[in-house]
């Protein structure tokens, strides 16, 4: 990229990192970006958080954020991965969360918590037996309308949190059945 679009760019407000090597959807502009010891960036858009993964980056959607933490010069993140659905309810699981030394943080934890609080249009906790789930209802970026999301605990029965979500999604789409 020649000197002339990278001075654009910046007097523009692109806030792409340079050598990012992501392919941003049409409109997906970069709120935020910080360097990563080790390589790479984490970048915010409005569709989600970017993230090195091996030689390259991956976006993980703000509605698949299941938690973020900022400490000590390191930004914890816990992705949730889609393990299955409950009539229109989606069943996630927490990945293992992954570290990333941030030098120069800038406001990258301030704009992701943001996004993240306001994915959530709702939560609600419930117990079930010995453990619980939790039950959200999530804006998925580039989408219209929310999703419900059920998270149930580790070695919580699935089978009676998927039931639960299944009716709980039933009653959000009709509420006066």
């Amino acid at each position: 990229m020649g000197s002339r679009v990278r001075f654009l760019r910046r007097l523009l407000g692109d806030r792409t990192p340079a050598g990012f090597p992501g392919t941003l959807d049409p409109g997906e502009d970069v709120v935020d970006s910080a360097p990563v010891d080790g390589g790479g960036h984490l970048v915010v858009t409005a569709l989600g958080l970017w993230i090195p993964d091996g030689d390259g980056t991956r976006r993980v959607g703000w509605h698949l954020v299941g938690k973020a933490a900022w400490a000590d010069g390191v930004f914890t993140l816990t992705e949730s991965a889609e393990t299955g659905t409950a009539g229109s309810a989606v069943v996630l699981a927490d990945l293992p969360p992954v570290r990333f030394r941030l030098p120069a943080p800038g406001k990258v934890p301030h704009h992701v918590r943001l996004r993240v609080d306001g994915s959530v249009r709702s939560r609600h906790r419930q117990e079930i037996g010995a453990g619980g789930a939790w039950f959200v209802q999530r804006k998925v970026p580039g989408r219209d309308g929310t999703v419900l999301q059920v998270r149930p605990d580790p070695g919580t029965d699935t089978a009676l949190v998927e039931a639960i979500a299944e009716q709980a999604a039933a009653k959000l789409v009709n509420p006066a059945e």
